[in-house]
């Protein structure tokens, strides 16, 4: 492998999904709520694209070897917020394990979260057992640990299955510190997470401008302004792809000003 392999786009349905999707995909008669980027490697991180018109379950994850190898922590970079929308994150303050059972049963635990109004560009770092839920009016990008296993301590009354008894016993008690605050790297790079699961950038190129990366496990280009190249590869807002995990490394070469998230496992 010298060049980057694009990942594919799979577009997912959800009751609170959106049909507006632009500019990320052509608008959808029905409504998609996720986009996961594949692969026919087998990657440790699982990138997605979020569309919210309504509020997501309130969930937790579980850390790796509690429900199997792999948990899911998990980031969030703002892309699109409504003026108004929230994200909840932690609680307001702690609470007990007691409580926090109880807030499942009466639908209390809406008000115990705290509940935090987002802007485009801020990112959220969620590791394993913090309790969370996204709101409406949001698209964000997700970069989590490639598992799927999720808690739900509330949903709203929708029908779905509710995991009080696999989630009460994990979840954070406490209050979550908000927004990461990013860590300048280089003129065109600023760390955003730093965890042992993944490695997270926000990189920036001036039009006409070119980086060549260094080489890592499982790196990922996720463009999300701009247009330009990848090796040979063009790119746009929402394309993935795969960089090689040694060796000389393709150049990114921006024909417009353009933003990336670049992630790789450490």
């Amino acid at each position: 492998m010298t060049q980057p392999i694009r990942l594919t786009p799979s577009l997912r349905e959800k009751v609170w999904g959106k049909t507006h999707l632009e500019p990320w995909y052509p608008n959808s008669a029905s409504p998609i709520g996720e986009s996961w980027f594949l692969t026919d490697r087998e990657l440790p991180l699982l990138v997605k694209l979020i569309f919210t018109t309504e509020r997501l379950s309130v969930q937790v994850h579980p850390a790796d070897g509690e429900a199997g190898p792999l948990g899911k922590t998990e980031m969030w970079h703002i892309l699109e917020a409504e003026p108004g929308a929230t994200i909840a994150i932690g609680f307001r303050e702690p609470i007990t394990r007691e409580h926090l059972l109880e807030s499942t049963r009466t639908g209390e635990i809406e008000r115990l979260l705290n509940w935090i109004e987002v802007k485009p560009g801020e990112t959220y770092f969620t590791a394993a057992h913090t309790v969370h839920a996204i709101g409406a009016g949001i698209v964000l990008c997700e970069i989590q640990e490639n598992s799927d296993v999720t808690y739900r301590l509330w949903d709203y009354g929708r029908p779905r299955p509710i995991h009080v008894a696999q989630a009460v016993p994990i979840a954070d008690l406490g209050v979550h510190p908000g927004a990461v605050h990013p860590v300048r790297v280089s003129d065109t790079r600023d760390e955003l997470v730093r965890d042992s699961h993944f490695i997270t950038e926000l990189v920036h190129l001036k039009a006409n401008a070119a980086e060549t990366p260094d080489p890592h496990a499982s790196q990922l280009w996720i463009a999300i302004e701009g247009a330009g190249t990848i090796g040979t590869e063009p790119y746009r807002p929402g394309d993935v792809l795969l960089l090689p995990e040694a060796g000389a490394q393709p150049a990114v070469k921006a024909s417009e000003p353009s933003r990336f998230l670049r992630t790789w496992a450490p």
